[in-house]
């Protein structure tokens, strides 16, 4: 029998997500890598700008955080590119849109 594939071992995958201020989240990977990851200037733009991340600047919404396959995730299929904000967070510390 050939054994399951099991992603968790990716390094980039989100494994938690908390949010830590009003426009701020803070996000583990599967490899213990962490940080900060500030949208306070990303949603501060134009609507125009924003697209499907305008429901984010409601702080009860922004509240309604998780995870799906490793990704942070919002209600409506919002999410944010985990693979990227590895690379950024482990080279910074912190991840800015």
């Amino acid at each position: 029998m050939i054994p399951p594939i099991v992603s968790s071992g990716i390094p980039w995958k989100v494994k938690d997500v908390a949010v830590v201020g009003e426009r701020r989240l803070h996000v583990r990977f599967n490899d213990g890598t962490e940080g900060d990851v500030d949208l306070s200037d990303f949603l501060q733009r134009g609507d125009k700008y924003l697209g499907v991340f305008v429901p984010l600047r409601d702080p009860a919404f922004f509240a309604r955080v998780g995870l799906c396959y490793g990704a942070v995730t919002w209600p409506g299929e919002i999410d944010l590119a985990p693979d990227n904000m590895y690379r950024i967070i482990k080279k910074h510390g912190e991840y800015r849109l």
